[in-house]
């Protein structure tokens, strides 16, 4: 139904712009700066090539700027030429006349009067699509915080609004139809705004990893940061270097105005730009969405919270970081008791690795007993090896217990939203709590979330970054017409 509004409003502004350019282009009026080369309006002197096509139907001059307006008669192009008496050329431009009567200025697409409508009805247009984004957002959200597809609302609505902005930018200096498709393709050059910062970043991410590799070993994961982080940078400057191979190849001119190559050029550095750009934002969506995940307490009516588990000590100790996600659990049971009163259960949830002397379940049962914590209040799930298989069998063991309980985790921090989307995924929902961290591993675990979003809801990129493709194509087709007509 929201796709259905979009689209009725596009025709309806589309329809509303025509008119608008259809009742006020038949007439345009030129404002010059006369430079102090005539100080009377008998002294300019209008030269139409052909008087068939445009006439001059009035003209005037107020402080210092000259007002010539024109009309059309028939359908064509030709020149205007705007002197003094002494033969000193004020202005002059091209003029074309399209089907209606149309006057444009210029350029085959240039400018006419009425026709700003058209940035407007966009901006207008857009606005439009973000509120239908916001509020897409928001239910899902309320619905269930813990979706992928929460990131992609997050990532389209941040490219929406930029887009707005570049729109508005397009309106503060308009300059025609031309302009306005320029100022569109402009706005994915939000990369290249970026460059400095994401060369920060790539820095902070290499030290990052450095760090994350020094203190928790060398394994692929522990690289993504790196490698995604490279790749972005050199994507960001690849049009640079596409440039610099086309500027001296033979086989393609990039030089000519009016030539397929530039556009070629063009349309490969768009398509680039938008790739990164789209990118970019998904990247903020995920972070963003990470942090609201982080900060999320969840609401104090739960029986069961499930601590998520993972590598102990040799000596069957818990590591900081799993004794992080016991404490954090035994804190929202603190704080649930004395809001509403209600007791919790434990559900410490880990199998034995190859490397460990007992069962990550075991282990934190055995802290848990050791903070106060009764053996009533402890379920252990002993046999799970990975995140899914937490969430599957811990919940397997409450529903013996209870049939539709109210249930919760704790696991990290940076683990939180995954951890949500992995419950999700299995259709149940849990709220989480996260336990903090060290700094250095948040950066990799943004960039893998952002991954598991990209390949999870990949359909929805494709479909949305193929759109904007053809979008683009369509705009430099527009272009290339233009400067050859």
């Amino acid at each position: 139904m929201k796709k259905i509004k979009a689209l009725i409003l596009a025709m309806v502004l589309f329809f509303i712009s025509a008119i608008v350019i259809i009742m006020n282009g038949k007439t345009y009026t030129f404002k010059i700066e006369s430079r102090n080369l005539v100080s009377d309006i008998d002294e300019v002197v209008i030269e139409i090539d052909n008087e068939k096509i445009v006439k001059c139907i009035n003209k005037s001059l107020e402080k210092d700027v000259l007002m010539i307006k024109l009309e059309s008669i028939s359908k064509g192009k030709t020149s205007i030429y705007v002197s003094n008496t002494s033969g000193d050329i004020i202005h002059s431009d091209f003029i074309y006349v399209h089907n209606f009567g149309i006057i444009t200025v210029n350029e085959f697409m240039g400018n006419s009067n009425g026709s700003i409508v058209i940035p407007i009805s966009i901006t207008i247009w857009l606005v439009y699509v973000l509120y239908l984004l916001i509020i897409s957002y928001k239910h899902s959200v309320k619905v269930n915080m813990y979706q992928y597809k929460n990131i992609v609302y997050l990532g389209v609505i941040i490219f929406v609004a930029f887009s707005i902005i570049s729109q508005i930018l397009v309106l503060s200096n308009y300059k025609g139809l031309i302009n306005t498709i320029n100022g569109m393709l402009n706005m994915f050059s939000f990369a290249v705004a970026l460059l400095p910062i994401a060369f920060v970043i790539a820095i902070l991410v290499i030290i990052s990893n450095i760090t994350l590799i020094r203190k928790e070993g060398f394994n692929f994961t522990n690289t993504l940061g790196l490698i995604l982080g490279t790749l972005l940078c050199f994507a960001t400057i690849l049009p640079e270097l596409l440039y610099r191979v086309l500027y001296s190849a033979t086989w393609i001119d990039v030089h000519n105005q009016n030539g397929i190559g530039l556009y070629f050029y063009n349309l490969m550095e768009s398509i680039i730009y938008v790739m990164i750009t789209y990118i970019e934002c998904i990247l903020l969506g995920t972070i963003i969405m990470g942090i609201k995940a982080a900060k999320h307490i969840p609401q104090f009516d739960k029986d069961f919270i499930i601590i998520l588990g993972c590598q102990i000590k040799k000596d069957g100790i818990l590591t900081n970081l799993l004794k992080a996600r016991v404490d954090r659990a035994i804190e929202f049971a603190k704080m649930q008791k004395e809001k509403t009163g209600k007791d919790i259960v434990f559900v410490p949830s880990g199998g034995k690795g190859n490397d460990e002397v007992i069962a990550e379940a075991q282990a934190m049962k055995n802290y848990l007993l050791e903070q106060g914590i009764t053996e009533e209040s402890i379920l252990t799930e002993s046999n799970s090896k990975n995140t899914f298989e937490n969430i599957r069998f811990s919940n397997q063991l409450i529903n013996e217990k209870i049939k539709d309980a109210n249930v919760a985790f704790s696991t990290t921090n940076y683990h939180v939203f995954r951890a949500g989307c992995i419950a999700n995924e299995q259709n149940l929902y849990m709220e989480g709590i996260g336990a903090k961290t060290k700094s250095y591993f948040w950066i990799n675990a943004f960039i893998r979330e952002f991954i598991a979003t990209i390949f999870t809801e990949k359909k929805k990129h494709i479909i949305v970054i193929f759109g904007i493709i053809l979008l683009v194509i369509f705009m430099i087709a527009i272009t290339y017409l233009n400067n050859n007509l």
